[in-house]
């Protein structure tokens, strides 16, 4: 009986302690061991590399380039050998299209974004990189929802909302890195990503390297491998209309 007491005593203990964290400790513990919060704040810009792969036609790559000083972004998809270009710079947002064929020197015709598309870049400015980067100064709110067990893990879940969308994000108790990003869009699409491994950039920065990617939209499981250079060399030519 006695025993039975100091179990539960003691398990009531480290319940308390598990729960006596904040949302903003585990993105602390995020930071702290994927480089530190000192390299992440002198980030002034990046570029990223990703594949997405299903083996289908519809296969395609992204090539994103990133600045935060002039809040500009521009992100090539190409699929099916064709590349659009998608930007925004200050109060601008435009899509290039690419006209003919592929044989040929390509030509664009380029068109406006609407505000919704601009809006939603300007998001991911950051985000896409790391979904809770300043997420007070956009009125983001942070909820520790608990721990749980996620393929074989123990996880600990922080609810991240704001703007319209909601964040679900998965961290691994034992190494404080994160194991599942789950993002709901107003349009009501959901997209999950379980993360399978990390790479460290030049710069020091651990991110998610290798993944596997769901969307509510289609339906397919894609893999998907990232590589981030963190403070490249950017051409301010990239983001030009």
């Amino acid at each position: 009986m006695k025993k039975s007491i100091i179990s539960i005593i003691a398990f009531a203990i480290s319940t308390s302690v598990a729960f006596a964290q904040t949302a903003q400790d585990v993105f602390n513990k995020y930071m702290d061991v994927t480089g530190g919060k000192p390299l992440w704040d002198k980030v002034n810009n990046y570029t990223m590399k990703q594949s997405y792969k299903s083996g289908a036609a519809t296969d395609y790559d992204v090539d994103i380039k990133a600045s935060f000083p002039d809040a500009s972004m521009s992100k090539s998809k190409t699929i099916l050998k064709r590349t659009f270009i998608y930007g925004v710079k200050g109060n601008e947002g435009w899509l290039k299209v690419p006209l003919g064929s592929g044989d040929k020197a390509t030509q664009y015709e380029t068109k406006d974004l609407n505000q919704k598309e601009q809006d939603n870049m300007r998001r991911e400015l950051r985000e896409v990189v790391l979904p809770f980067w300043d997420y007070e100064k956009k009125g983001y709110v942070a909820t520790l929802v608990g721990s749980e067990t996620l393929n074989g893990k123990k996880v600990t879940q922080v609810e991240l909302s704001g703007k319209g969308i909601r964040y679900n994000l998965y961290f691994d108790e034992a190494t404080g890195l994160l194991e599942r990003r789950k993002l709901a869009l107003p349009s009501g699409e959901v997209i999950t990503e379980d993360y399978t491994a990390y790479a460290t950039s030049p710069y020091g920065i651990k991110y998610p390297s290798a993944s596997t990617y769901t969307s509510t939209a289609d339906k397919r499981t894609v893999k998907v491998t990232t590589n981030i250079v963190f403070n490249d060399n950017i051409s301010a030519s990239a983001f030009a209309r």
